[in-house]
């Protein structure tokens, strides 16, 4: 079983937003997948997809950004899900717009969904593809920026991000993450 998160805030307002970045890539491998409509549970939407390498679950939490691991617990509980079958996907500023870095663990680098998560799971020890957004110019407040749309320059870049980030689920489905993580990381 994998259960993929991508971190993000609920509603139209936010949907093409820096911070929803992961729902994207959600309902990017929804239509992959072919998966099931959506179910609300756990405060959050998830579907269940059955492949030839077992059950995928996808989640976009919907309790806005911050609270994020109020919804992944209870559902990994729910599911059975152990740490190492998670990968959560999240729009980081460190990286610049497009870029993408897979881990294996590590701490939430100052993003309040990640730290929501940890806290929640109780571990650090979980699956990460942090697609980057990088920082505000110009004196923006970050937290405009992450809630700001991406401008026309950077969305081919963003769409390539989901792309290959989709791709990287897909690739974890029957590889090991440490051997998916070094394939992504070095495209």
């Amino acid at each position: 079983m994998k259960l993929i998160i991508g971190l993000g805030n609920p509603g139209e307002t936010y949907e093409k937003t820096r911070h929803n970045i992961g729902f994207q890539v959600i309902d990017e491998l929804a239509k992959r997948l072919q998966a099931p409509a959506f179910q609300k549970k756990f405060n959050g939407q998830y579907t269940t997809v059955h492949t030839v390498q077992g059950k995928v679950i996808l989640l976009k939490p919907m309790t806005y950004m911050n609270l994020s691991g109020e919804c992944v617990r209870p559902l990994a509980d729910f599911f059975e899900v152990n740490d190492e079958e998670i990968v959560v996907l999240y729009d980081d500023l460190d990286l610049p717009v497009g870029k993408i870095r897979l881990r294996q663990k590590g701490s939430a680098g100052g993003h309040n969904g990640m730290k929501s998560l940890i806290a929640h799971l109780g571990t650090t020890e979980f699956n990460r593809i942090r697609i980057g957004v990088d920082r505000p110019s110009g004196g923006m407040k970050v937290s405009d920026y992450v809630l700001a749309p991406f401008s026309a320059d950077e969305q081919p870049l963003i769409e390539e991000a989901v792309q290959k980030s989709a791709d990287a689920c897909e690739e974890w489905q029957k590889t090991p993450f440490i051997e998916v993580m070094n394939k992504f990381n070095g495209s």
